[in-house]
């Protein structure tokens, strides 16, 4: 559970941004957005200087925060708070880490970003490098993506998912009913 940890980009991630570099080259950036944490403002920075794009960094792409399970792997989790773990799987998405963010609080803060990236998208095209969980409630409830399709989109870390605005149901990124995947139970980057 990475979550707000901040750790560097790992030497997988650095191998990696050579295929993210390659596969995003048939667009044309001229912005690009990252969560502020390090291993996505690490890539972000790649990005933008490969296309000669102004980066952005916003706290608001983070990941949601676990609180006291950050950094933690489940079986950690399991024995070192067995109870709230047991309620976090039987009630997900309606419980929430010891000091962690709860999903509703998550959800309010990707569709504030999901609405702000729309508007930016609008006026020409964007990058936006943030976290597995980030993308995976807002193609769930913006996108009208399946929980199983937002997973397996997002399953790799590197993973790039295109959207174009007409993919985004602006009604959606209203609505007030948002909520988390049940796909984050198992986060990943």
């Amino acid at each position: 559970f990475c979550g707000h940890s901040d750790p560097e980009l790992n030497e997988r991630g650095r191998r990696q941004l050579a295929g993210v570099l390659n596969r995003l080259s048939e667009h044309s950036i001229r912005r690009v957005y990252s969560s502020d944490l390090r291993r996505a403002r690490q890539t972000a920075e790649a990005i933008a200087k490969h296309f000669r794009a102004e980066l952005h960094v916003r706290p608001g792409l983070r990941e949601i925060l676990f609180g006291l399970w950050e950094g933690l792997s489940w079986n950690e989790i399991e024995v070192r708070d067995p109870v709230l773990a047991e309620n976090w799987t039987s009630n997900h998405p309606n419980s929430t880490a010891r000091g962690g963010e709860s999903c509703q609080q998550f959800a309010w803060r990707v569709r504030r970003e999901m609405a702000f990236l729309l508007e930016e998208a609008m006026k020409s095209p964007i990058v936006a490098v943030t976290h597995a969980g980030f993308i995976r409630v807002g193609l769930t409830n913006c996108c009208g993506v399946s929980e199983q399709e937002a997973w397996d989109r997002t399953k790799e870390y590197g993973s790039i998912v295109a959207l174009d605005t007409r993919d985004i149901d602006r009604a959606g990124i209203e609505d007030s009913d948002w909520g988390c995947s049940g796909a984050d139970r198992e986060q990943q980057g």
